[in-house]
């Protein structure tokens, strides 16, 4: 099991008056991360359809501690916490080597674009999830029952 690594840039315009970075940008850095893993990464390693239609259905977000402008980008990393027959989740956690400045999950359903409904992942598209799997304790709290 691995995670997907993905290092995003803080840009000086994602910071809001308050001169951290604003909680809308966490959710293009989770965009940024979730694109890389299944357009680029999964089109490289055999799960193509993942590029082809996935739909967010929740997107949950803990804020652990500010993040400001910084030179280098900060680390988005992403694994699967559950695989289910037409959805799967993503969890994240934003961060560098010394904190962790948010963790996050979002539920996906694959949908068909032509048909415009959700459809069941494929098997290629299991087994390219399978290997970022890291099932999540049920009793870790809501953030598990996604």
């Amino acid at each position: 099991m691995a995670r997907h690594i993905y290092h995003a840039a803080v840009r000086w315009s994602d910071m809001d008056a308050y001169r951290h970075v604003n909680n809308v940008q966490y959710l293009r850095y989770l965009e940024e991360a979730r694109v890389d893993m299944m357009f680029t990464l999964g089109q490289r390693e055999g799960a193509k359809t993942l590029s082809e239609g996935v739909v967010i259905a929740r997107h949950e977000i803990d804020y652990k501690r500010p993040l400001v402008w910084r030179a280098e980008p900060v680390r988005v990393e992403t694994w699967v916490t559950r695989i289910g027959a037409a959805r799967f989740t993503l969890a994240y956690e934003i961060r560098d080597d010394e904190q962790v400045y948010a963790t996050a999950l979002s539920v996906l359903v694959p949908y068909s674009l032509v048909e415009q409904r959700p459809r069941r992942l494929t098997e290629e598209e299991r087994a390219y999830l399978d290997r970022f799997l890291e099932p999540q304790d049920e009793s870790a709290g809501r953030s598990a029952r996604a």
